[in-house]
């Protein structure tokens, strides 16, 4: 829903035509009917957004023109496949391994996943300060929606949706990956207790 109301926008439309091949501000001007000003408009935001990118000059009759094409970002962002092939394959995964191995499977890829956050700052020598870290990493990598708060004297990750609600709400053992990656970041055992009534959230306990 959202990126269909994506597409019919200007920028969208402009990011679709990008798709099928780089092109000059002239070349998607014609394109989509609109002045050449109008395109650059739009695109100065896009550049700036981090949506395209500059992909080189392209001869013309007076002056060399700009070539833009679309970011990696932007694409993975338009692509549709992610979440079917990434259902079908936990799917498989599940289907063609007993629980205890697939739950060892899902704490490995958590585990996987920690070694990208191992590349970012240190972590602080707190514990707060560890989940604080961890939070931001559901955020800013997998584009979750969580904090930090405490509780019965430790501390919760808990988010106001989930990530994965498209894989989690068959397969609620994918919870057991983020389990695993917190576990991971943190240094202490972490307790996965997501909600899956309604609509999926977040929820991760921080045992000290």
């Amino acid at each position: 829903m959202l990126r269909q109301q994506f597409l019919e926008t200007r920028r969208g439309r402009i990011a679709e035509t990008l798709r099928r091949g780089p092109a000059t501000v002239e070349q998607l001007a014609r394109a989509l009917g609109v002045t050449p000003n109008a395109i650059r408009a739009q695109l100065a935001v896009m550049e700036r957004d981090g949506l395209i990118r500059r992909a080189g000059l392209l001869r013309g009759p007076t002056r060399p023109s700009s070539v833009f094409e679309l970011t990696p970002a932007l694409e993975q962002l338009l692509s549709r496949a992610y979440i079917p092939l990434l259902t079908h394959l936990v799917r498989t995964f599940a289907g063609g391994l007993d629980r205890p191995q697939f739950h060892a499977l899902m704490r490995k890829t958590g585990q996987s996943l920690a070694a990208d956050a191992a590349r970012g700052p240190r972590a602080t020598a707190t514990l707060h300060g560890r989940a604080k870290q961890a939070s931001a990493f559901l955020n800013e990598e997998l584009g979750a929606v969580t904090r930090v708060v405490r509780r019965n004297g430790g501390f919760v990750i808990e988010g106001d949706g989930c990530p994965l609600a498209a894989i989690t709400n068959s397969e609620p053992a994918v919870c057991v990956a983020i389990e695993s990656l917190l576990r991971t970041l943190v240094g202490v055992p972490v307790r996965e207790c997501c909600q899956r009534d309604g609509r999926p959230r977040c929820c991760f306990e921080i045992r000290q």
